[in-house]
Parts: C-alpha cells; structure tokens; sequence
C-alpha cells in the first residue's frame, strides 16, 4: 500500500455514520523527497489514522492525530512513506466522537489518544494488521459508528443552524440565525464555540471560502464567483484565500488534466 507517489481509495459512509461523516478514505503517499503543503480550512474536523511514517502538522510530528475547525490554512510536510485512513467529521460527528468543548481543538491537532485513549490504539493496531484498502475503511466505518453512537449527544439546534450556514453558503447572518433560534447574539457564539469550535461568522467565512473554491475549480470567473459567493470585492476574495487557503483564486483554478497539485517548496 504505499508505492511511490499518492493513491486514495475512497468509501461512502455507512447510513449509520453518514450524519456524523462527510469524507472517509484509505491513502498512501510515498515521495522521493520531502513534500510540504497548504491544507485549506474546511467545515469540518480531519482525524487521521495513521499507520506508516509520521507527518508535520501544524509545527508537531504525528502519526495519528484529531484536529478540529481551523480559521486559517494549515501547512503539513510529509518525510516518509505514510499510510492509513483519513476521515472528515462534521463538526458535531466530531463533538460526540471527542467527547469535548470543540474550542479545544480549533486550529490545531493533537495525537489521537490524547482524545480517545486507549480505544484509538486498538483501533490503529487493527488498521496495521490489515492488508486491505477495503478492509480499513469497513473497519474504521464500524467502530467509530460505535464509538460516535455511544457519545454524548447534540441538541438538533446548533446542526439545524450549521445545515442553514451551509445551504446559504456562508452568507446567512448571524443574527438571522440568532433570531430564527430565539437566542441571543452571544449565547449563538458560546454555543457555536463549543460544538463547531469557531464562532458563527467565522464558520460562514470557512464556508464561504470552500463554495468559492469549489465554483474556481469548475471553471467560473474569478470575479463573478466573488460577486456570486458574497465577498466585497476581488481584494476581499483574494485575502480571504491566503487566509483559510494558503493560495490566491488563480492558483486554483482548473489546470490542464493530468496537470500535477499544488505544492509548497521543501
């Protein structure tokens, strides 16, 4: 599983764990030389279960590792041959995996048994000791649907107001949310920091930022996908993408196929 250069092997989410997961894939990544990238924020909190060589990120060498919303780009180097498996929490998936105040773990990463103890070992162990792309992913799709069943639940507001972030794209209000919940400005805040782990109109900038890139990708104008995203001007785009993207909107848009991603020096 780990020849030279990347392979992703991707699953779909069991019904059980669909809520609570929006990405789970198995990977390899096997350079000749040191690789060193600028990983976007995402609505949504990265676990990695790593099983080969350990990777930098954000300043730390780890192997497996929990991290939770960020409100900036986060730069990863990869050294060795690095495999495992690599999932996506919602942010409230994420909240009841952990276990945890989700402020914890805003923009940053932590090794994975310092938020799920021993459990996270059994479960690296078992992924070493199997063979199969397929096999991993059905695994780890298994035990964290237990795990995430059995943690504490979240109340249906705060997953009914990020449902409502996304769908407007990040452009709905916060105090449209507020109001729409009958809460005040600052408990929407105290709330949105603990389960989401950014604050309301921070998670819209993160969210914003995803659709922009996403509408770059497909081929749009940089300066109507400004305009049909919410941002100011073209300035705010581009400040806006070396925060949360460590990149610029032209950067991104689509490349000839077979065209190689963007990487940062070594």
């Amino acid at each position: 599983m780990s020849s030279l250069g990347p392979a992703i092997v991707e699953a779909v989410p069991s019904a059980g764990l669909r809520p609570y997961v929006t990405r789970l894939c198995a990977y390899s990544e096997h350079y000749p030389a040191p690789v060193t990238r600028a990983e976007a924020a995402l609505p949504g909190a990265v676990l990695i279960l790593g099983v080969g060589a350990p990777m930098e990120a954000y300043g730390q060498r780890v192997r497996a590792f929990a991290g939770g919303l960020a409100d900036r780009f986060a730069v990863t180097r990869v050294t060795g041959p690095c495999e495992g498996v690599q999932v996506v929490l919602t942010p409230f998936g994420a909240r009841r995996l952990y276990g945890l105040p989700m402020r914890h773990l805003t923009s940053r990463v932590v090794p994975v048994e310092t938020v799920l103890g021993p459990w996270a070992g059994e479960l690296l162990d078992r992924l070493a000791a199997t063979p199969s792309w397929r096999e991993r992913l059905a695994l780890t799709d298994r035990l964290l649907t237990e795990r995430i069943l059995a943690g504490p639940r979240v109340g249906p507001e705060l997953p009914w107001a990020w449902a409502r972030l996304l769908e407007s794209g990040g452009r709905l209000g916060v105090s449209s949310l507020a109001a729409s919940l009958g809460w005040s400005h600052r408990h929407l805040v105290a709330r949105f920091h603990d389960q989401v782990g950014l604050a309301p109109k921070t998670a819209a900038r993160v969210i914003r930022f995803g659709r922009a890139a996403r509408l770059l990708r497909s081929g749009h104008p940089i300066a109507a996908v400004a305009a049909e995203c919410g941002f100011y001007d073209q300035a705010h785009l581009n400040r806006e993408f070396r925060t949360l993207g460590g990149t610029t909107p032209g950067q991104i848009r689509p490349r000839p196929a077979g065209g190689p991603p963007r990487m940062l020096e070594p």
